[in-house]
């Protein structure tokens, strides 16, 4: 029922915009009403307490069922109906916030489809969980935490409030509050109040659709590409830190090593970037060494995705670097994807320990973040972690390559679409598409994102049997 309430966003678009795509949102928004509405008074469930287990099965399952709906619309669609395969992609590359489109020509699908499908990555953004918790405060005593620390990624979960609840209302005023500057800022700009608020919903959220084939590169704004800059920073740092700064509290930021780390590579990759776009005589003005480079690693470590330039001619060095910050993206409790900043920096401390204790045996060593000490199953579970996240892409390519895309493709694929940053590169990249990889490859790459956003084992976990055992 969320979901239908939504749907009258771009539906209330086709109606302002002469009707296109009307029908289609009326009929959807029509079936997700009435799947809700049976499924809250049709159906009388035994019990009402939420334990561990369905917990990770509803959170997995809510971010399927809300793609399966999302993905009627553009099935429908009177203007680039698409099959069901590319729609189920499309909405679930929207609601993870990854970005990756099988759309070939954005420009050509109608206002209706292009603000449910930027609306999509602003829901995904924060978490769909996270605002039924918000919304419906009666979760907070049935498994809402649960869900909470199966949705919000990060490793620890600080609850700002008392109540699971209250915390989610916060989260979600922050996102609330940094949208709605971000787009008076924007129509200050080049962009029209429909561009603005699709740029606010895709940007904040780090998702990275645009209204625009070319992406940000369309205007050719320099104004444009610093505000994206800046709130793309924003949504690849933890929220639980901007709301302690919006408090009153702007040391807590500072004092955070994981946002100093955010801060550092980002510097560290912006030197490297200029090197490498000087070095290859892509030096044409101030901005290309200065704009044109920060805009491109805050998109991709933030895991935005958005385009201004063609970055690929930038050399294969500038790619490699670009494949290592789509591996860790932002920071844990961001909109952003990948790895997570705060789980390298927990990799990089306790393997300088094990290097230290091989000289040192005998010596007791801990890894400390933030001034506190990390308990050893923490430590244990993030090094599980990052292996597993390397494994899925592995597998992932392995699978694409027997689905017919080239061999570095397919990797960067399955990589991207875990991550969730859906850039693509070769096959996939500047001038392709997602629509070229197979009904297969696309069905794998959804999953992908869905594992990525969930961050691996909330959906993982449902395939171990004793997950199904009682």
């Amino acid at each position: 029922m969320i979901e239908a309430a939504f749907m009258t966003i771009p539906l209330a678009t086709a109606f302002l915009t002469g009707g296109a795509d009307l029908e289609a949102f009326g009929l959807s928004a029509l079936i997700t009403l009435a799947a809700g509405l049976s499924a809250t008074f049709l159906v009388r469930p035994s019990r009402t307490d939420m334990a561990k287990r369905e917990g990770f099965l509803l959170t997995s399952l809510v971010w399927v069922v809300f793609s399966f709906f999302g993905m009627l619309p553009f099935v429908w669609s009177d203007v680039e109906p698409l099959d069901v395969t590319d729609a189920f992609f499309e909405a679930m590359s929207g609601f993870t916030t990854t970005g990756a489109t099988v759309m070939t020509s954005v420009s050509a699908t109608s206002a209706a489809a292009t603000m449910w499908r930027c609306l999509m990555q602003w829901l995904g953004g924060m978490g769909i969980i996270l605002f039924t918790l918000a919304v419906l405060p009666m979760l907070n005593s049935s498994g809402g935490m649960q869900m909470f620390n199966a949705e919000v990624t990060g490793i620890t979960h600080d609850k700002i409030r008392p109540r699971i609840s209250q915390t989610a209302m916060r989260l979600w005023g922050i996102y609330v509050i940094l949208s709605v500057i971000l787009f008076f800022l924007l129509m200050l700009g080049p962009m029209t109040p429909f561009e603005a608020i699709c740029h606010t919903f895709t940007s904040i959220s780090t998702g990275g659709y645009s209204t625009a084939d070319a992406s940000i590169g369309y205007w050719d704004n320099y104004y444009t590409d610093i505000v994206l800059t800046v709130f793309m920073f924003l949504g690849g740092v933890n929220f639980s830190l901007i709301y302690k700064a919006a408090l009153g509290q702007p040391g807590a930021l500072w004092r955070n090593d994981v946002l100093r780390a955010y801060i550092y590579i980002i510097l560290g990759a912006y030197v490297m970037f200029v090197i490498a776009i000087v070095a290859l005589g892509h030096y044409n003005g101030i901005a290309s060494v200065t704009i044109d480079p920060i805009f491109q690693i805050v998109s991709t470590i933030t895991s935005t995705g958005y385009t201004a330039r063609n970055f690929e001619a930038w050399g294969p060095f500038v790619l490699a670097l670009t494949f290592i910050l789509m591996f860790f993206g932002g920071c844990a409790g961001s909109t952003s994807g990948g790895a997570k900043i705060d789980r390298m920096l927990f990799l990089l401390k306790n393997t300088r320990n094990e290097v230290y204790k091989t000289l040192h045996p005998n010596d007791v060593t801990t890894v400390r973040v933030n001034g506190r000490i990390v308990p050893a199953h923490i430590v244990a579970k993030v090094i599980a972690f990052l292996c597993l996240f390397v494994i899925v892409i592995t597998i992932g390519g392995i699978v694409l390559t027997a689905c017919g895309l080239p061999l570095v493709d397919a990797f960067f694929s399955s990589f991207s679409c875990l991550s969730n940053i859906g850039l693509g590169a070769g096959f996939t990249g500047y001038g392709g598409g997602y629509d070229l990889v197979p009904d297969l490859g696309k069905w794998v790459l959804s999953f992908l994102m869905l594992v990525g956003r969930l961050e691996l084992f909330t959906v993982l976990i449902l395939f171990s049997p004793g997950f199904w055992r009682k």
